[in-house]
């Protein structure tokens, strides 16, 4: 949603807050933001000041985590999570550049589901794994999280299907939405 920038005062403090508040445990320098949310280390400075003014975060000795204390974050973090930043069509757009891909199911974080084994499945032919790991370092930018995501060639997921694999019938036994199904499933 592109209004969301403007109500937070821009896209790095957006990036800034779901990178801490998706990842409660970590404590980061202000450069590891800059590398995480790929925007300037000067903006990431003034913004990682502000939220620390706020109360979101606090200063460590090794660097900036969530203040976990914080009064408003569950709403926030609820709020961060219902506006995802990319929609279904980007996300469709960026991870069909990794090969010919038949479907893509998304759950996890995008359903607000923690205990979900994957937050997105990718199956296609001629996946190439490393354009493929780019555009979910990508995603994981705009969504301020480390992505779990399990990616398969057509054939060894139809056999896995057929098999009743266990992490396969995990996935789509829980809670989740398929944004592209070539497959019929």
């Amino acid at each position: 949603m592109k209004s969301v920038p403007y109500i937070f005062g821009g896209e790095a403090k957006v990036k800034i807050m779901r990178l801490f508040i998706f990842n409660p445990s970590l404590t980061l320098a202000p450069f590891e933001v800059a590398r995480r949310v790929k925007e300037r280390l000067s903006s990431v400075r003034k913004e990682i000041r502000i939220l620390a003014k706020a109360g979101l975060i606090k200063h460590r000795a090794k660097g900036f985590s969530l203040d976990s204390s914080y009064p408003y974050l569950a709403a926030i973090e609820d709020f961060l999570i219902d506006v995802t930043p990319m929609t279904e069509k980007e996300i469709i757009r960026k991870i069909s550049r990794a090969g010919n891909i038949k479907l893509i199911l998304t759950s996890g974080v995008f359903l607000h589901d923690k205990d979900s084994r994957v937050d997105m499945l990718v199956v296609g032919d001629r996946l190439k794994q490393a354009k493929l790991l780019s555009m979910m370092l990508s995603i994981e930018a705009e969504l301020g999280k480390e992505l779990r995501y399990a990616a398969f060639e057509t054939t060894d997921f139809q056999y896995r299907l057929s098999i009743y694999d266990k992490l396969i019938r995990d996935i789509l036994d829980c809670r989740h939405e398929k944004i592209l199904n070539k497959l019929g499933i």
